[in-house]
């Protein structure tokens, strides 16, 4: 069995995992509602077929993302922000 946990979510958008009781996560879901514009489509080069998608959200719905995403794994480093105990790490006890 398994349950969603969630990394970011909002009114119009959710980024979670699946959790399985004896696993890591592998990978990610993101479920968008309300999009402005999306595209799927079939492209077909040297006879090989690949399935594209494509969309459009607000800027501000992917900045949320993405600093939900560094948190929950711990990137700020690679990004010139706060490690360890710091001040706006996820380690910090002050927060």
């Amino acid at each position: 069995m398994s349950a969603k946990g969630s990394i970011s979510s909002g009114e119009k958008y959710h980024l979670y995992h699946q959790e399985l009781p004896s696993e890591d996560p592998k990978s990610v879901f993101l479920k968008l509602e309300n999009l402005v514009e999306y595209r799927i489509e079939k492209e077909t080069c040297k006879g090989v077929s690949t399935d594209v998608l494509t969309f459009e959200m607000p800027s501000w719905i992917l900045d949320q993302i993405s600093i939900d995403w560094i948190k929950k794994r711990k990137l700020q480093g690679a990004v010139g922000g706060p490690v360890g105990a710091e001040f706006g790490s996820p380690d910090c006890p002050w927060e």
